[in-house]
């Protein structure tokens, strides 16, 4: 499991500015039925997005290196190519991205459980894409998706070092928290 992704909270912030040991809150939220999922609206027309079923390593460390790049996102990092290989090959995990025109604008990673839920296991945008309707989107769009594979539940997990973004969106398109946990995390390690 990833030890941080999604959510920046100025407490963060500010520490960040003072030490690279940062206390990072997690929260786990979800959606239990199709019905409460609230879409995403205003996006760019032009956005479209497109399933990569046989997305290579190389790809894929691009893709995760352009939208956690700033978000301290390093867990895959630490992976072999042969272990994210494997990973990607699994029929369970899903990667889709999301273009603008012919600029990918982020993605999203599903992998469906034995308990048939669904995580979304990595989701952002591209620091250009962000602020731009976008999210609200591609976020409908990965719900949607984890529905369609069958899924009992939808879920993921934010944290305090992401965008600011992140937590209101998830909110906004009718996720509800079931969980909070407070970490340490060393931020020199995540880079």
């Amino acid at each position: 499991m990833r030890q941080s992704r999604q959510g920046r909270a100025p407490s963060g912030e500010a520490q960040n500015a003072l030490s690279p040991v940062v206390e990072v809150v997690r929260t786990y939220l979800e959606l239990r039925s199709p019905g409460d999922l609230r879409p995403g609206r205003g996006a760019d027309p032009s956005a479209r997005f497109a399933r990569s079923d046989r997305i290579s390593v190389e790809r894929y460390r691009a893709l995760y290196r352009a939208v956690g790049g700033d978000w301290h996102w390093h867990d895959r990092n630490a992976w072999s190519d042969d272990e994210l290989a494997a990973h990607l090959a699994k029929p369970d995990v899903h990667v889709w991205e999301c273009f603008v025109g012919e600029a990918t604008a982020g993605y999203f990673e599903l992998s469906r459980a034995d308990d048939d839920a669904v995580e979304i296991a990595y989701f952002g945008l591209v620091g250009d894409f962000i602020g731009r309707g976008l999210g609200g989107a591609m976020l409908t769009r990965a719900v949607q998706e984890a529905w369609a594979l069958g899924a009992s539940r939808v879920w993921l997990h934010t944290c305090t070092l992401d965008s600011p973004h992140a937590l209101p969106n998830y909110l906004a398109r009718g996720f509800t928290v079931v969980r909070r946990e407070t970490y340490t995390a060393n931020l020199t390690d995540s880079r």
